[in-house]
């Protein structure tokens, strides 16, 4: 049979070790016979964000099914830093794109969270984790970011504690987001990120008045919503994550 390489890779529920059989979904199965033309004999690679990665074989597949054979690992699990990024949701195909680089970018946990100029009042929670998973499967990486349930500014700020704030503060009189992270140093953080219209006085108040919270300016333009996300993430890895 030929053996394709393990190009491909897909993120399964299923328990992964030596000789462990994996049935995948039906949209799984339809992807690599119908999408990628793979069939019996050929490898690809698996992962479950607990066991690491690890090379499996298709052992049966059609268009509505498809069972595979974990033969070796290829990479052991590691943990993403513990960095979390709340957003207030703005129109749908950003908010997509917030779930896709907060995966990409190393998040542990990603909270859609609703301020007083929030404009968008749904928050389709199954649809960015798929678009996570999608992103983890195609950049190579071991961990998908738990989407949490939505929830309001005033509930999320209220259950948070023993964590840092990076409060991204679009009125421009924050600090500079690089020296601010220097300073405060390690440890459990939150990206907190506003809406379009940005965050209301009362909220940027209270936010300012909490001592685990850090206003930040992310430089002298105006971002939009999603592009801030980036950027404060990008910096946060630069100076306390991974990237180092």
């Amino acid at each position: 049979m030929p053996q394709m390489g393990e190009k491909i890779r897909l993120f399964v529920d299923a328990g992964l070790c030596a000789d462990a059989e994996i049935a995948l979904s039906r949209d799984q199965a339809h992807y690599l016979s119908a999408v990628m033309r793979r069939g019996l004999g050929d490898r690809l690679a698996v992962f479950n964000g607990r066991d690491g990665e690890w090379r499996a074989e298709i052992a049966e597949i059609d268009k509505r099914a498809a069972r595979l054979i974990c033969l070796e690992p290829l990479r052991k699990q590691t943990a993403p830093p513990d960095l979390w990024l709340a957003f207030a949701p703005i129109k749908k195909a950003r908010t997509d794109f917030i779930a896709e680089k907060a995966c990409e970018m190393g998040c542990r946990r990603v909270i859609p969270v609703f301020t007083r100029h929030t404009n968008s009042e749904r928050v389709n929670r199954a649809r960015l984790q798929a678009h996570a998973v999608e992103a983890a499967e195609q950049c190579g990486l071991l961990s998908i970011p738990e989407i949490a349930e939505p929830i309001s500014l005033e509930r999320f700020l209220a259950g948070l504690s023993e964590r840092q704030i990076l409060f991204c503060d679009e009125s421009g009189t924050g600090a500079p987001a690089r020296d601010v992270l220097a300073e405060a140093g390690a440890g459990p953080w939150v990206i907190l990120t506003g809406p379009e219209g940005g965050f209301s006085e009362e909220e940027a108040a209270r936010l300012r008045a909490r001592e685990d919270a850090h206003a930040v300016s992310l430089g002298p333009r105006i971002l939009r919503a999603d592009t801030a996300a980036v950027a404060a993430l990008a910096l946060w890895q630069s100076v306390l994550g991974d990237w180092q």
